[in-house]
């Protein structure tokens, strides 16, 4: 195993570029693609694929809000002691690397945002803490555990097909959380997932006498030049009405409760969940938890770092949306798999071309958009089952985002390593994941 991923790990350092070139060269990839095998013009996809480079303008907003909002609920004090208390107890570079999986694949499981900063907040403390931890290895870990959003609380396909009035209703109806995440299919999955994926990373970690790259601690430890400055400006406003605004607590709790009456009256009239809500509800608990409004501004603050990524690239990635939808290159690579599928087997190659698919699209909510439509066709003509399809979809684009680079960027920002630092790693662990989902989609009756 140990050859294997330094084969892997080497062949990343030589050949993988930064997530920004990666997004740039898969654009261009496209457009040849859409003009050889869809005989489309290149003025027509140049067209289709500036005027689609904005149209995700608000999901993008929605999915940096809840990165950076999730980051300050990761970091707020409560949390920070419980990770404490937690690493305290970790002595072990391979215990280390199974609490980070773990702590990431839960946070994933409970809300893909939170969960994709916890994971990475909590597996720098334990390298920060921990002699012998090979660095590469516990970021990849705790980002491993992302993978299991698509089996959890906020696993958007499932999610939205369950909502009413979701885009698709009049196709393919409302279909229930039971016959997609909470079925004992997708539940035993979710533990196997949770139970075999820390082990498997644990087994990655090298062994005694072998070169380990521990976390570079000086990056953390040096203290900032404007530390002294900025007390010192606090010290001057102390006793203002502007310093006492700033640390009220009591405004945080207001405005805090008004939050939560609102996301209870929510839900007493019949309101359903959505990302929207999700960052409501994060936003005023940070705000709780974090106890005044000032630092609830210096947390956010450090959230907006760790998104600048997804900013930059989200819009390239709904350009070549708009190339796979305006071209009908995903109707193409999803009938090359339909035809050949029968209504058992149909769930199964819906995984694997939501797997090449999640590439080019990898938003499981964007993705839906653009291959739902015809996977729920061929299921309802081909007599499959319609949520045992959409949920092989949903596994298919969690799966991808084990080497889909654009996920990986806030582990990177937090962790200050690069892509190629830990691709290597995640993609055996991608392997192993194919293999349970395979085998879960197949055994699905």
């Amino acid at each position: 195993m140990q050859k294997i991923t330094a084969f892997f790990t080497e062949l990343m350092r030589r050949y993988l570029p930064d997530p920004f070139v990666f997004a740039i060269g898969l654009t261009l990839l496209t457009m040849i693609l859409a003009v050889l095998v869809q005989g489309q013009a290149l003025t027509a996809l140049t067209l289709s694929w500036g005027k689609g480079f904005w149209a995700l303008l608000a999901f993008t907003t929605q999915m940096a809000v809840i990165l950076a909002m999730g980051y300050v609920l990761a970091t707020a004090p409560l949390t920070e002691r419980c990770l404490d208390r937690l690493v305290a107890r970790v002595h072990d570079p391979r215990m280390a690397v199974i609490v980070a999986t773990l702590v990431g694949g839960i946070g994933s499981y409970l809300n893909w945002g939170f969960g994709l900063v916890i994971g990475g907040i909590v597996a720098r403390k334990l390298a920060m803490s921990i002699k012998g931890v090979h660095y590469p290895l516990i970021i990849a870990a705790a980002y491993s555990g992302f993978t299991m959003y698509g089996l959890g609380l906020s696993a958007s396909i499932p999610v939205l097909i369950s909502t009413k009035g979701h885009p698709m209703e009049a196709q393919m109806g409302v279909i229930p959380l039971a016959e997609t995440i909470f079925s004992p299919t997708m539940l035993i999955t979710s533990l196997v997932v949770i139970v075999t994926l820390p082990l498997l990373n644990a087994w990655l970690h090298p062994k005694p006498g072998q070169p380990v790259k521990e976390i570079d601690r000086a990056l953390y430890d040096t203290p900032q030049a404007a530390t002294p400055a900025t007390s010192a400006a606090d010290h001057d406003e102390r006793g203002t009405l502007a310093h006492r605004l700033n640390n009220s607590r009591l405004l945080s709790y207001l405005i805090g409760a008004a939050g939560i009456v609102y996301v209870v009256l929510y839900f007493h009239g019949g309101g359903s969940m959505d990302l929207n809500l999700i960052n409501f509800i994060i936003l005023f608990l940070g705000i709780i938890l974090l106890g005044t409004p000032i630092r609830y501004v210096e947390k956010l603050n450090e959230g907006i770092r760790t998104i600048s990524g997804i900013i930059l690239q989200y819009p390239f990635y709904a350009g070549i949306m708009a190339i796979m939808a305006s071209s009908g290159l995903v109707n193409t690579f999803s009938h090359w798999f339909v035809k050949i599928a029968t209504p058992a087997t149909l769930p199964f190659w819906g995984l694997v071309s939501s797997f090449f698919i999640n590439f080019f699209a990898p938003s499981g909510g964007g993705h839906w958009v653009i291959q739902g439509p015809f996977m729920i066709e061929a299921a309802q003509s081909l007599g499959a089952s319609v949520g045992h399809t959409a949920t092989a979809v949903m596994l298919g684009n969690a799966w991808n985002d084990l080497v889909q680079p654009f996920w990986i960027l806030p582990a990177l920002a937090l962790s200050k390593l690069k892509l190629k630092d830990i691709m290597g790693y995640t993609v055996i662990m991608m392997f192993w994941i194919g293999i349970v989902y395979t085998a879960a989609i197949l055994l699905w009756r």
